[in-house]
């Protein structure tokens, strides 16, 4: 699992390894997005939580990723589990699958690179892609480089928002990665570099593991 904090790069990381590796990846965000598509009884619960910017509860975090992990033995999970409380139960889930965790990875980031990239971020409202101000050279008025549509700021990327979201990973995410240090799986990886550079780290470390 990859864990960290805001524009840390866990989602960008999570897909290059999975493509590497052959391991399916996810995030309860886009495991629960594809439940409001499909407008299923926890997609429509899970929504309206994160509509109004809070956490979902643990016990629906762990029914939708115990859902998704129906059938697979091998996964990457980007950000999950956020609070003690999934921490926990999740171990339990995995244990009565027979599926010890392997690794939790922390992608550790200072605080005021986390508030470059998070605001100067531009997403694109056609393809889903996200870019950086400063590190892509784009504007809200360039078209998305990846497939020419519409790029706009997220409501939720503002100084406000993203000193609610810092607190909110402080006490909430803290003790997740305090328990999975103390358990012995926490690897701390210094995302300050360049994204290959943070991908090599991380595939070398799981070649070498596996």
């Amino acid at each position: 699992m990859l864990l960290g904090p805001p524009a840390s790069g866990k989602g960008t990381q999570a897909s290059l390894l999975g493509a590497a590796f052959g391991i399916p990846y996810t995030s309860t965000g886009a495991m629960l997005r594809q439940e409001r598509v499909k407008g299923s009884e926890i997609g429509a619960q899970a929504d309206a939580f994160t509509s109004r910017g809070l956490l979902f509860p643990d016990e629906l975090a762990l029914r939708v990723v115990s859902q998704w992990l129906q059938g697979r033995t091998r996964f990457i999970l980007d950000g999950f589990p956020r609070t003690l409380g999934q921490a926990t139960s999740f171990e339990k889930a995995l244990a009565d699958r027979g599926l010890p965790l392997d690794v939790a990875y922390l992608l550790e980031l200072p605080e005021d690179e986390i508030r470059a990239r998070m605001l100067g971020r531009l997403t694109c409202q056609d393809c889903g892609a996200v870019f950086n101000e400063a590190f892509h050279g784009v504007t809200l008025s360039t078209p998305c480089p990846q497939c020419g549509g519409v790029l706009a700021r997220r409501n939720d990327d503002t100084e406000e928002a993203l000193n609610h979201r810092l607190k909110q990973y402080h006490s909430q995410t803290g003790p997740v990665v305090e328990y999975y240090e103390k358990a012995g799986i926490l690897k701390t990886i210094n995302v300050t570099l360049t994204r290959d550079e943070v991908f090599q780290s991380l595939y070398q470390d799981m070649k070498e593991a596996a």
